[in-house]
């Protein structure tokens, strides 16, 4: 673990992480099949909106880092979204993991010669966030501090 954490150092582990994001948010709107970007598809926009929120957390952390300041309820907040924004990158994970595998099922139609390499690249960059995104979370745990509120300290609002 300590080689890990080594390799991708905090700054590194954010900076990756907006660079993975940037790049899914991109392939969201790819389709695989027929090698081309459906924008006009409203279902293509979700992944897209439930990044703000990790983007959010990834910000809180670097201020939180940067500043030497405690966690707070609202950064609490913005994990436990993440941690359902965790749920559905697990779930994109494997739909582009199926995708890949249900090459078989269309041998008659014509595949796109990119579908291999793309989707690879895609189901490789979903693993990559899930894993960045439990470092990012680590990193919270050990240079932010727990969630540990006392009755006083649940009234201050810091982000004022």
């Amino acid at each position: 673990m300590k080689s890990i954490l080594r390799v991708f150092p905090w700054k590194r582990t954010i900076n990756l992480s907006i660079a993975v994001i940037f790049l899914l948010i991109i392939f969201s709107f790819y389709g695989l099949y027929t090698n081309t970007f459906y924008l006009l598809k409203p279902n293509n926009y979700i992944f897209p909106l439930l990044t703000l929120s990790h983007i959010t957390f990834l910000y809180v952390l670097w201020f939180k880092i940067k500043e030497d300041e405690l966690t707070d309820p609202q950064m609490r907040n913005i994990e436990y979204i993440l941690y359902v924004v965790f749920a559905v990158y697990v779930f994109k994970t494997f739909e582009s993991l199926y995708i890949l595998t249900s090459y078989s099922e269309f041998e008659n139609h014509i595949i796109p010669a990119s579908f291999f390499p793309i989707g690879i690249l895609i189901f490789l960059l979903h693993l990559f966030l899930l894993g960045l995104t439990l470092l990012a979370i680590k990193y919270r745990r050990d240079m932010v501090g727990p969630y540990v509120f006392d009755d006083m300290n649940q009234h201050i609002d810091s982000w004022e």
